[in-house]
């Protein structure tokens, strides 16, 4: 719908005549009637007013569909946040790992190693009684 067709339709739901909105609008009754029949159309600062007059968005009073838009950057956001909880999750995997090889390390090292220097003690103490 061009936007002389959406002033035309909100006039009428508003229930205002073309010299009505004219006078609101500061404009002569002609200029409501070029840009209802598309002959013309209104600066940024008439829409903007128009707008006001209407109660609508500039989007709507010019058939801006932004829904499209909005579902886009909606969808975006979606990804980029699956992102950012799929690397958080990775780190705190990764981090855990680390923790439970660490455990593991110390576990498997730390044990056998105290085996062995009791060993040497016990071996180094009969050769020396054996002396």
């Amino acid at each position: 719908m061009e936007i002389g067709n959406k002033i035309l339709e909100l006039r009428k739901k508003c229930g205002f005549s073309q010299e009505q909105l004219a006078e609101k609008m500061e404009v002569a009754r002609q200029t409501i009637s070029k840009w209802e029949l598309g002959e013309t159309s209104p600066d940024i600062a008439q829409a903007k007013k128009l707008s006001s007059i209407f109660k609508v968005s500039l989007d709507e009073l010019v058939n801006n569909d932004v829904k499209d838009i909005v579902v886009e950057k909606v969808s975006n956001i979606e990804k980029l946040a699956g992102m950012i909880i799929f690397i958080i999750k990775l780190g705190i995997g990764l981090y855990i790992g680390m923790i439970i090889i660490a455990i593991l390390s110390a576990i498997f090292f730390h044990i056998p190693n105290s085996n062995i220097s009791n060993k040497i003690t016990n071996e180094s103490q009969a050769t020396y009684v054996e002396e």
